[in-house]
């Protein structure tokens, strides 16, 4: 288990074998993925540069809580359904039984998205403008979602894809990359969610909400495996989630402030 979860974290960092042309190609695309759904949030970077720190220190903790504490709770997950049922029964239910894997996913990486903002948010004597909040939080969740499309496009390369396969087998060649351009739009919009709502005080509850629609898109992996979904099926679902997240996100962001009147109760 030790092993595993080091070795899962050392993977996001290293990648032996693969040329560093192929590395600035998987760099570039993760950032340039981040920056295209950062924009529609316009965070201050340039007026507030220790947003940068945001970005950087949410991705190493969420990495980190994935390899040391996601993937061992999912373990003693697995462990422990399975000390009530067969395997057969398991697999013959998996729609129900991944579920609380799924939600676990949810849960760590959310929360550890949301380390640096409580931080900053505690620093400010918890007391936080909601749409700064909420741009903290888009800061932090790209943060993750470019280290992950980083990782995941250099395992791609890894695994021997090369861009002659876009002639051969045409834009299901892209779903990779497409997957993750809209996965990092969700962890940007999942966790913008999660900072506006510790800034109008309902931190636990925005939270949780973040943590079940990171786990709905998560959810598609046990779409596919049961074989409810087909592979452009998934990627579809998991596009249709990321874009009503950051829709919702969207519209927090850029709302005007509602003007009470004395007539209004």
């Amino acid at each position: 288990m030790v092993e595993q979860m080091v070795s899962f974290f050392v993977s996001g960092f290293v990648y032996p074998g693969l040329s560093g042309a192929k590395i600035l190609v998987g760099v570039g695309l993760g950032v340039a993925f981040g920056a295209i759904w950062l924009a529609g949030y316009r965070p201050p970077l340039r007026s507030r540069p220790w947003l940068w720190a945001v970005l950087a220190i949410s991705a190493f903790l969420a990495w980190t809580a994935v390899a040391f504490i996601q993937i061992p709770l999912q373990f003693w997950a697995g462990q422990a359904l399975g000390h009530f049922w067969s395997q057969e029964v398991l697999m013959s239910r998996l729609l129900l039984f991944g579920i609380p894997q799924i939600l676990l996913s949810g849960l760590v990486q959310e929360g550890a998205k949301l380390v640096p903002i409580v931080l900053y948010w505690r620093r400010e004597g918890k007391s936080l403008d909601p749409k700064l909040g909420l741009v903290i939080g888009a800061v932090a969740g790209a943060g993750l979602g470019i280290f992950e499309a980083v990782w995941v496009h250099n395992r791609v390369f890894l695994s021997g894809w090369t861009w002659a396969a876009v002639s051969t087998q045409g834009l299901v060649a892209l779903i990779p990359f497409g997957e993750r351009f809209f996965v990092v739009a969700a962890h940007t919009a999942f966790s913008a969610l999660a900072g506006y709502g510790l800034a109008k005080g309902k931190g636990w509850q925005f939270y949780l909400i973040a943590s079940g629609l990171h786990a709905l898109i998560n959810y598609s992996a046990v779409l596919l495996r049961a074989g409810v979904l087909s592979v452009i099926q998934v990627e579809i679902y998991a596009a249709i989630v990321a874009l009503s997240v950051t829709a919702w996100a969207l519209w927090l962001r850029w709302r005007k402030p509602v003007v009470s009147t004395a007539s209004e109760v």
